[in-house]
């Protein structure tokens, strides 16, 4: 058995661990209510986006590269990660979904990737894939659109100059604050859907009519550019109030744990006291009927 001192200094130390991830958990369950607000506020935008987009897709026939289907020459992922650890399985389930991907469907390890985050972006250095940034792409936690802009712009100007053919994107995205699930999604090209906003545009029996200035062809021109950038921003404050979530989570498991680990060390040292105090009384006595 360990001496008193020595159990004593992991119970002290261990009191200073659960201090430190309460703190954690505490600050994480703040920044994951504005986190929230801020992704729920957001995925109406994109829906009406996507629903004006088929809205228009479906009364007029119409063209456009980025809704064109073609030959996969060269594909680009997008992880989405955090620039901290300490957030539970949150990037290291984003990881396993993309290498067991890449496995199946691309073995030759013929693409390229885009971190955004510095996890996503050590990850991708270890394993030696082509990068399309040189440096990580921080996410902060008042995320702003102009932080993913620039690579938006990046990834749409190659595309439309035939230098990429298909752009998934892996994250996390935001169930609730003990779900959040792991999920790919096509950026480029745009798949046509049916959602189900156009069947709920009839009001009282009758149904809308929209007019759109000054054709519907330059409408989409210039929605589509901005349904991607504005969904790439979407799934980046999805993740963060993934990241949030999953550090809360992970945070109160260790105060948890800790806590846990501190009563037994408590006991072991409680045993340990009294089994000194034994040794001590019996030191005494005997030495009194030596005396006597």
């Amino acid at each position: 058995m360990a001496s008193m001192r020595e159990i004593k200094s992991r119970i002290t130390a261990t009191k200073k661990t659960s201090q430190i991830t309460k703190a954690m958990y505490m600050v994480s369950a703040s920044k994951l209510k504005k986190a929230e607000r801020a992704i729920k506020g957001f995925r109406p935008l994109v829906s009406k986006l996507r629903m004006m987009i088929d809205n228009i897709l479906k009364t007029d026939e119409l063209s456009h590269p980025m809704l064109e289907a073609r030959e996969i020459r060269q594909n680009v992922f997008i992880l989405v990660s955090s620039d901290r650890g300490l957030a539970g399985p949150y990037n290291s389930s984003v990881f396993r979904a993309f290498n067991a991907y890449i496995e199946e469907h691309h073995p030759d390890g013929d693409f390229r990737v885009a971190a955004i985050g510095f996890k996503a972006f050590s990850f991708c250095k270890r394993n030696g894939y082509k990068m399309l940034n040189n440096e990580p792409i921080h996410v902060r936690d008042d995320v702003q659109f102009i932080d993913s802009k620039s690579l938006t712009e990046s990834i749409i100007s190659d595309y439309l100059k035939d230098k990429i053919d298909k752009i998934i994107v892996f994250y996390n995205r935001f169930v609730n604050t003990i779900t959040q699930q792991v999920e790919s999604l096509q950026l480029l090209p745009i798949e046509q859907t049916e959602q189900e906003e156009m069947n709920q545009e009839e009001d009282n029996g009758v149904k809308l009519i929209y007019s759109y200035e000054p054709n519907p062809q330059a409408i989409i021109d210039h929605l589509l550019p901005m349904y991607v950038e504005n969904t790439l921003y979407g799934i980046i404050l999805d993740a963060k109030a993934s990241e949030h979530a999953s550090r809360m989570t992970a945070m109160k498991s260790a105060t948890d744990n800790a806590e846990d680990l501190i009563e037994r060390l408590q006991l072991h040292y409680n045993r340990a006291r009294q089994a000194a105090i034994t040794v001590e009384l019996t030191d005494i006595i005997g030495g009194a009927n030596a005396v006597s």
